[in-house]
């Protein structure tokens, strides 16, 4: 629809419901002449007379009538859903929706956001655990997450997180009567608990690097997944090698239940880091939501 046919429906309802060209005009900020002018332009287009005009009063004819009843509900959902998008720049609301994968989501997101969720009652987040970098555009979600800061050109990418150690462990019962490695090339004579990468399938080779010295492997065993807390798990459980994040493998390294190995070859990698699309309009509940998760310099 044409911009003016809109602004003339407006005012023909204007009018039609206060029954006069002086107050409707109040209402719309315009003077008197232009509203009568554009009620006349109005029924020109149509080829109908919509008003019926007397020097007391205006009234709606029966075409005028119909056209009221037909587009005076419709303009005023239109006003109710533009108060209310107005209303959610003022109050944060809606539903925020960040894909990342789950240990991302264990250790910095849900901790950070459960205070924010408790605080904004009308905010909702969505996560969806993914290991891949997702299109956020093209699957709809309002962010992601991923190691590193190396995003598209028409992302941001904002810091959460203090660098990311990798560890390698596995249970005292899996290790009996086992040599410990000695290079991570030795992991090959052992059973090693696989990732499963989205990315064509394919198994995560695991890195390593000392010094300036890198090297991948590629591992193999009984058991293969795509969540870090079952690799973590299966470790535990004597099934072999886990190669998963050292801030959730230290506490059973501390307990004993897992023992740790080839230290000097642990890997660190880039914090994480939230991408979103580089807009100029955030709504107010992702505004919160990347300040909730933001990482301060010195933080733990």
């Amino acid at each position: 629809m044409a911009q003016k046919n809109l602004s003339d429906l407006q005012a023909f309802v204007a009018v039609a419901r206060e029954r006069s060209f002086t107050r409707a005009a109040a209402q719309l900020g315009l003077s008197r002449s232009a509203l009568s002018h554009s009620m006349l332009a109005l029924e020109a287009r149509l080829g109908v007379r919509l008003l019926t005009r007397t020097t007391r009063s205006v009234s709606t004819t029966e075409a005028g009538e119909r056209l009221l009843e037909a587009v005076a509900p419709r303009l005023d959902e239109i006003e109710f859903e533009l108060g209310s998008l107005s209303a959610m720049r003022e109050k944060p609301m809606g539903t925020v929706r960040i894909t990342a994968h789950d240990h991302a989501i264990n250790t910095v997101l849900w901790p950070k956001l459960l205070p924010l969720l408790r605080e904004y009652p009308d905010i909702q987040i969505e996560f969806s655990v993914d290991y891949a970098f997702t299109d956020i555009a093209e699957q709809r979600f309002d962010a992601g997450v991923r190691v590193g800061d190396r995003v598209d050109k028409d992302m941001v990418a904002v810091r959460l997180a203090p660098e990311l150690r990798m560890a390698v462990a596995a249970s005292p019962s899996y290790l009996l009567g086992k040599p410990l490695p000695v290079t991570p090339h030795d992991l090959t004579g052992h059973h090693c608990i696989n990732l499963r990468l989205p990315t064509h399938g394919g198994l995560y080779a695991w890195n390593f690097e000392r010094g300036d010295e890198s090297l991948a492997v590629r591992v193999s065993g009984r058991t293969t997944f795509n969540n870090t807390f079952m690799m973590l798990q299966a470790a535990l459980d004597g099934l072999g090698f886990a190669f998963v994040p050292l801030d959730i493998m230290q506490p059973h390294i501390d307990e004993g239940t897992l023992v740790p190995v080839l230290q000097e070859w642990w890997p660190t990698f880039p914090g994480y880091h939230l991408y979103y699309a580089n807009r100029r309009h955030l709504s107010p509940a992702l505004s919160l939501v990347i300040e909730a998760l933001r990482w301060q310099e010195g933080a733990a």
